[in-house]
């Protein structure tokens, strides 16, 4: 019997059941990192607006503590970018994704990988982190003045790559400053983190919170490469099913998959949104037409709101004086009703943000 084929939209409906977006989820935030694999994390408000998003009545407060508690870790995972993750999920699969950051460290820095002692720079590195937190600023002038003749940002990029680092929150509003300190993530968490697990586990995880999905997908997720061999591997427990171009997706087999037909809410994503970075076919969430609206020369990721489960524009706030303003930009006209839900929606999630603001405003851009 041929693999059912899932519409675009069943695809759509599928990941948004996953990531807690077609109804609000009473949970507590470890949960919900979990549940969601990790929750990018390149800015410290987002995770918290994601976090809003999902959860009904959410205080910031809880993420917060979480990570006061050293429940959940800021830290480079997937695609070598931040996420926040469980501390359980960094012990368990930062060390699978070593090669992977391996490599992609190497892209990155090109030529200046031939002067780089990377074992010295590695232990020196480990050796300042085993004597207290520190900015990256002030490790690579330490690492300057032990190493001069080597590149002071490639060394620095390859400790982030390299050794288990974790941010130190300092409580604020968003959990972490500006330019936080790093920990030693053995140190912080009082648990080794060289274990690797196999990473059909890993890719296990993902389908869970992103399936069904392509190879292509998952080791665009990941950062990995070479995991056909895995999902082959996978196939006896996964569920199989072809897309409308015929393409083979996986999915475990008991999660949700709703129907196309389903409603979606209006829902408002923060910048870096996992939703719109998991899939090399990102079709289910964004039109290939809207892609390049929503990301930056600098690689920036913007934030956006979901009409009937799909991207239909940007949002921003601005603040003047003591006025905080929604500004909103579709991809295309709204229908009255359409701009009534999403207005109705963005009045909470600015509330959320701009809790001390005297006057807010929400704008169509």
């Amino acid at each position: 019997m041929p693999p059912e084929t899932m519409s675009l939209r069943a695809l759509n409906r599928a990941l948004l059941a996953r990531q807690l977006l077609l109804e609000r989820k009473t949970a507590t935030p470890l949960r919900v990192v979990e549940a969601l694999a990790g929750m990018q994390a390149q800015l410290a408000r987002p995770p918290y607006v994601g976090m809003w998003s999902r959860v009904p009545a959410f205080r910031r407060e809880t993420l917060t503590a979480a990570i006061t508690k050293r429940q959940i870790v800021r830290a480079t995972m997937m695609r070598g970018t931040i996420h926040v993750v469980s501390a359980r999920d960094f012990v368990a699969f930062r060390a699978t994704l070593q090669p992977m950051l391996s490599t992609g460290m190497k892209s990155v820095l090109g030529d200046k990988v031939k002067a780089l002692d990377l074992d010295a720079v590695i232990a020196a590195a480990r050796e300042l982190f085993h004597s207290g937190s520190r900015t990256f600023d002030t490790l690579r002038g330490e690492l300057a003045t032990r190493f001069p003749q080597i590149d002071e940002r490639a060394m620095g990029y390859a400790v982030r790559t390299h050794l288990p680092l974790v941010m130190v929150p300092d409580g604020g509003a968003w959990g972490f400053p500006g330019k936080p300190e790093f920990a030693d993530a053995e140190a912080w968490l009082g648990k080794l983190t060289g274990v690797k697990q196999h990473a059909a586990t890993l890719m296990v995880r993902y389908l869970g919170a992103f399936g069904p999905a392509t190879v292509a997908d998952a080791q665009e997720w990941s950062g990995m490469s070479g995991l056909a061999a895995v999902f082959d591997a996978l196939r006896p427990q996964l569920a199989v099913f072809r897309d409308e171009r015929q393409r083979e997706l996986f999915d475990v087999p008991r999660a949700p998959r709703p129907e196309g037909s389903v409603e979606a809410p209006v829902r408002f994503l923060p910048d870096y949104d996992n939703i719109l970075l998991a899939h090399a076919d990102r079709r289910r969430i964004i039109a290939d037409v809207n892609r390049k609206a929503i990301s930056t020369a600098n690689l920036r990721v913007l934030a956006t709101f979901l009409i009937d489960g799909f991207v239909a524009g940007t949002w921003r706030v601005e603040t003047k004086r003591k006025t905080a303003t929604l500004v909103l930009t579709p991809f295309a006209p709204l229908t009255q009703t359409a701009r009534e839900i999403v207005a109705a929606e963005g009045e909470g999630l600015l509330a959320f943000l701009e809790p001390d603001a005297v006057s807010r405003e929400l704008r169509f851009a």
